[in-house]
This record gives C-alpha cells, structure tokens and sequence, in this order.
C-alpha cells in the first residue's frame, strides 16, 4: 500500500475532492498542517520513507537524497525549480505537475498589477490613511508599450486580456520563435505586437511582464545591468518566478529611480523579509499568483489523480516533458 506526504499548504481547503480521492484509495497519507511553507528539512523528516509526494513551491532536493522508497512527485503547480529534475531522473523518480490548471488566475492577477500600479492604487490607499489627498496621475493601459517575457500560456493568456485595453504595442521577447503565435495574435485581436531582443523590450516598454521559468538562462537576469536599462518612468511586474530578478540591484535600481515602481508575487527566500519593503513603489503579494478558488482546486486534484493512475498502472497525463530535464541543468 502506498504511502504519501503532501508538503503543500493549503491543501483540500477550497475543495475537499483530493482529500476525497485520497480516502478512497484507502492508502496511507499525511498532510502538512502547519499551515506554512516547509522548510527543505522538514520535507525530508515528513517524506524520507513515502513512496509519493504531492509538493507545492517548497524545496525537496534534501528528501530526494535520503528517499529510499519514492517513486513519484506530483508538482501542484507549474513551476519546477525546486524539484532537483536530474536527481529525479537518476533515481528513477516521476516526476508529474499541473501546468494547464495556473493560467487563468496568474494573467488575471497580472493584469490586475499592471493597473494597480501604473495608476498608483497602493500609494492613494496608503495616503489616504494619512489624510494625504494628493490624486496620482497614471498612464492607461491603453496608450502603454507592454513588454511580455516568455509567450507561453500564461504569457498568451496575458496578451489575450490586454487585447481589451488596446495596448499602443506588445513586445515579446521569448527564447523560441514566436512569430507563428504572435501572428495568430495579431490576426485574432488585432493587436501591435513585434518580437524584439530583450535589451530593446525592456527599453521600450512602459511595462515589463515576467512570465519565464526559473532556468540557468534566467537567473538574475534581471540584474543591474538590464535594470539599468529601464525607462525611469518605466514599471516591472513579476509574477513568475522568484530569482530571475536581482532582489538587491532591485532595490537599489528604485531607490536610484531607474524605474518607477515594481509588483512582485515571487521571491528566491519565502516568505519574503528583505529591504524591499523599505519602499513604497512595490506593490506585494504572497506567492498569490494561483490562489483562486477554482485554480487552486484545480492544481490539487489534478496533482492527486496522477499519483493515483501511477499507483494503479495507469497512464499519466502531465509528466513533465524532456525539455524541462534539460532548461534546468546546472540549476
């Protein structure tokens, strides 16, 4: 009978139907309840000796070195840095995630960023509370170039939302060829978008949405360098993947006004505690990017029926593919 640890947190909250599949199996599983990211040691300690693991965001290369019996990870989410994919790959370890089941929420929340700080909502609302009547004026996301990083499904889904506000143009930078995709975009929404370099899209744009995985390519690569490159009055969103910004050349990049403000929902040490939060032109969230109801219900279930069907001999349907064995090598 298998046994599993589900490291994620929260886990069966919005909907109860994972739970629900789980207890029918009648196999043996344990939850996380500390209602909190784990550290990488208590992974370990919890999952040393299970045969599946259900995990969010946390870091498992500790257990993965001690793992005698596990066969399987269900990555609840899309993101897959912080599953060691090569130790996965020696070990014989499968190694599944939810990549469909994020989209929808993540571009909602960025287009909702694009508008809270292009418009200065944090700052009107924390005036306010001061009683400092001061009416901030922005640029519409309709007379805006939005820079997009990474055409893929959330970064499409982003496009297909701002097609609303009729941008004055998108630029995308991606490191595959998008014209194919971008001229679909085009065709169907009626939309200016061009793919340019990347120096030229951070340059150029209003906005800059991150929308990439964290690889070797895009560690820091948001560093001084390119931060420097920013138009002053210029705004970044990421909503991806903590690490591929720079959080210190951040920080200084704004207090240098090299751009006018930031919106993170992504950090590389969670929860975040870092200088950032020294300053008003950064808007914060928590690692919110999926935490709608039905995404979130969504990512659960469908990270508990694949470590089902690998139980039962079934087939799985979101094994992560080769390409991401091979974007994360020397990660």
């Amino acid at each position: 009978m298998p046994k599993l640890f589900i490291s994620t947190t929260p886990f069966g909250e919005t909907d109860s139907k994972s739970i629900e599949l789980l207890e029918k199996t009648g196999w043996d599983f344990e939850i996380n309840t500390l209602g909190r990211k784990l550290k990488p040691e208590e992974v370990a300690e919890s999952a040393e000796y299970c045969d599946g693991l259900i995990a969010g965001t946390e870091k498992i290369d500790i257990v993965l070195e001690r793992a005698r019996n596990l066969k399987i990870i269900s990555r609840v989410g899309i993101g897959l840095d912080s599953v060691p994919l090569s130790l996965c790959k020696t070990k014989g370890i499968k190694v599944c995630y939810t990549p469909d089941a994020v989209t929808k929420a993540v571009s909602e929340l960025t287009i909702g960023a694009m508008v809270s700080i292009t418009r200065f909502i944090p700052q009107a609302d924390r005036n306010t509370r001061t009683s400092n009547w001061d009416r901030l004026v922005g640029k519409r996301l309709g007379l805006s170039v939005i820079g997009i990083l990474g055409l893929g499904r959330i970064g499409t889904d982003v496009v297909k939302l701002l097609s609303s506000f009729k941008p004055k143009e998108i630029l995308i930078n991606d490191i595959k060829n998008k014209q194919n995709e971008i001229y679909s975009l085009i065709k169907r929404y009626g939309l200016n978008i061009r793919q340019v370099e990347l120096k030229t899209l951070v340059s150029n744009s209003d906005i800059v949405s991150l929308h990439v995985p964290l690889t070797p390519l895009t560690y820091r690569m948001f560093d001084s360098k390119l931060l420097d490159c920013f138009n002053k009055n210029g705004f970044l969103i990421n909503y991806a993947r903590g690490g591929i910004v720079s959080e210190d050349d951040l920080y200084h990049a704004i207090k240098d006004e090299k751009l006018k403000g930031v919106a993170i929902d992504t950090f590389e040490e969670e929860p975040y505690n870092g200088k950032l939060t020294e300053l008003n032109q950064v808007l914060f969230t928590q690692h919110m990017g999926s935490c709608s109801f039905d995404c979130r219900a969504k990512m659960e279930i469908q990270a508990t029926e694949e470590v089902i069907r690998f139980f039962k001999g079934q087939p799985l349907h979101n094994e992560v593919p080769e390409e991401e064995f091979l974007l994360q090598e020397d990660l």
